[in-house]
């Protein structure tokens, strides 16, 4: 069974939502959209208070190269335009909006049909995208126009789609794969056009049986998209560790998937590109898994971006007694709530509610040198020494032992015996050796 061979865990999955339909939340009463909701620099409003909007109206424009479009995910009156705390707690800016009726641009088409045929140019295609503001769903949330625009000097080869959330606790992806396979393969038979790529390849894990044979029973009507049934193993759902499971190739230190003839986009993204380039749709609604053991109704719920949090978690049965911990995302690589009135945004995969016990920490031993945190990196680091030089100041040796290189998975934080908290210093070692890198070219 296909499979990256570098490091890598197998944390207990806990898919307990994976049997509960997709449902629609009722539009909210109030949204609070975030002008960055993506990688790259954030959108510029182009309304203020009082101005009225349609769902689906743009209103906020991205205008850097890495940046994208914000649309109104209701309809209603503008109350302000301010910082709010964001799913990390800090204040950032966004639009506020009170709702009133659900008042949809001309020109979306809201109908479930599926239109499969696009007679859309390559340039068009991307341009659309761009337009309705597609970002990266697996949660990256790069924007998808950018990766569509192949560099000069390079080629695309491969379309590689991510189907594998590998990620323990989430859903989302698995349920759109088995209720929205057709708009999925047509918006990979889209990307493949934008891409002039004539071959696709669908990864999903083997925890996924369902969605492996409805999607292949689907397949002959697509042509050039193949399925890739994977080992379980995480964190397969990463770019490069995919790559690799899947044609043999690896990404070189630093560079992007491109280097090796390689565009990946997750199965969410391909509905996304969908609906935008089929039906016009900007990205203005998402799948978010809300699970947890302890939680009356762990659901799949198609929510508004702007919705707090809380009002998915009302949905789902309410806020359990035992809870100690609401994560925005999975386990492995999801980050704890200080705010429930936090807002979905288009990177929000899943909200996982943990018990106090179960969100308790290890208490922190001194390192027993045990190598198993190296072991099991799928990246060839050593998150051990990284910790330590992050930790000491020592940025310029995080650089040199390849700290950007980490992924972030918390691999090797799963796997400590010792209870150490390797990812936080690494995490913090990151981002100021970024800002060192940064400060070079300035």
């Amino acid at each position: 069974m296909k499979t990256f061979k570098l490091g890598g865990v197998h944390p207990p999955e806990n898919k307990i939502s994976k049997q509960a339909a997709i449902q629609e939340l009722p539009v909210p009463e109030t949204v609070s959209i975030p002008i960055s909701q993506h990688l790259g620099v954030p959108a510029n409003p182009v309304v203020k208070k009082g101005d009225t909007v349609k769902t689906g109206q743009l209103i906020a424009k991205g205008e850097a190269f890495i940046s994208a479009n914000i649309h109104a995910s209701v309809s209603g009156t503008v109350q302000k335009v301010d910082n709010v705390p964001d799913t990390s707690g800090y204040r950032r800016k966004a639009i506020i909006i009170k709702t009133e009726g659900d008042q949809w641009e001309e020109g979306i088409d809201q109908s479930k049909d599926l239109i499969k045929e696009c007679g859309l140019s390559a340039e068009e295609i991307v341009k659309k995208i761009n337009e309705k503001g597609i970002v990266g769903m697996g949660g990256a949330t790069f924007p998808s126009h950018v990766k569509l625009m192949v560099p000069q000097g390079g080629k695309a080869e491969y379309l590689i789609i991510n189907g594998v959330e590998c990620e323990p606790y989430l859903t989302s992806d698995h349920r759109l794969m088995l209720e929205k396979a057709e708009e999925i393969l047509t918006g990979i038979r889209i990307q493949m056009k934008a891409l002039h790529v004539e071959k696709a390849i669908i990864g999903i894990e083997n925890n996924k049986p369902d969605a492996i044979a409805h999607i292949r029973k689907l397949l002959p009507d697509y042509p050039g998209v193949s399925v890739q049934p994977l080992e379980v193993k995480y964190p397969q759902g990463a770019e490069k560790q995919l790559i690799k499971a899947l044609i043999n190739r690896e990404v070189p230190s630093g560079k992007l998937p491109i280097e090796v003839g390689c565009v990946v986009h997750n199965v969410g993204t391909a509905y996304a590109v969908y609906e935008a380039v089929q039906k016009n749709k900007p990205l203005i609604e998402r799948v978010v898994t809300i699970t947890g053991k302890s939680l009356k109704q762990p659901s799949n719920f198609l929510t508004r971006i702007g919705t707090p949090v809380s009002t998915l978690i009302e949905a789902a049965g309410g806020m359990p007694e035992d809870t100690g911990k609401v994560v925005n995302g999975g386990p492995m690589m999801g980050k704890a709530l200080s705010n429930l009135e936090s807002p979905v945004t288009k990177g929000t995969s899943g909200v996982l509610l943990f018990s106090k016990q179960e969100s308790h920490r290890k208490v922190v031993h001194n390192c027993i040198r045990c190598s198993r945190c190296t072991g099991i990196c799928p990246m060839g680091l050593e998150p051990y020494l990284l910790a330590l030089l992050a930790d000491h100041h020592r940025y310029e040796d995080c650089e040199d032992n390849h700290i950007m290189d980490c992924m972030e998975c918390g691999s090797c934080l799963y796997i400590c015996p010792s209870g150490r908290p390797l990812l936080d210093h690494i995490r913090n070692g990151k981002a100021e050796t970024g800002k060192m890198i940064r400060s070079r070219s300035q």
